[in-house]
């Protein structure tokens, strides 16, 4: 898969007003597997899932947060050459209200997923993992608005490129 040459969204959506005060910056993973399901997790105490991942630590970079995210959310030990960069995303953020969340997001592919997915368990503040079919990504109660009307269609799309580069 070729990646993506720019950021998938230059800002946040139109009618989001964005002041430093009301963003969330974080980074996360989209995980496929090889039937094309996407991982998604619930953290304690909310009602939505979304792609694993979180807020960086002084200095890090969105690659090392998100690597360092999904050891602590779910086990799993992702090897950063293997992380597609997508971009930064921008949506409502799914469990603040008033709040927008940039998510620097990079996608593991089916065919770069580790055999042990099945086996994953919620760690840390994680209290539920949901494998949910890429092309099932819609927007609903439980799923976070950024998975559903940001990243899953960049995702289909890219893989749809990459598809039909491989014709």
């Amino acid at each position: 898969m070729e990646p993506l040459s720019e950021p998938a969204s230059p800002g946040p959506p139109l009618g989001v007003r964005v002041t430093e005060p009301g963003i969330i910056r974080v980074a996360a993973v989209i995980i496929l597997d090889q039937r094309q399901r996407v991982l998604t997790v619930r953290k304690a105490g909310t009602h939505r899932f979304m792609q694993p991942g979180g807020k960086p630590e002084p200095g890090e970079t969105p690659q090392q947060t998100a690597v360092r995210e999904v050891a602590e959310e779910i086990g799993l030990c992702l090897d950063p050459a293997r992380l597609q960069d997508m971009g930064t995303f921008y949506a409502p953020a799914a469990n603040e209200e008033n709040t927008v969340v940039a998510c620097h997001n990079f996608l593991v592919p089916g065919d770069a997923a580790p055999e042990s997915l099945e086996a994953l368990e919620p760690a840390a503040e994680i209290a539920e993992i949901l494998w949910v079919p890429l092309l099932s990504l819609a927007p609903a109660a439980h799923l976070a608005p950024l998975l559903t009307e940001q990243v899953a269609p960049a995702v289909r799309d890219l893989l749809a490129r990459s598809d039909s580069a491989a014709r």
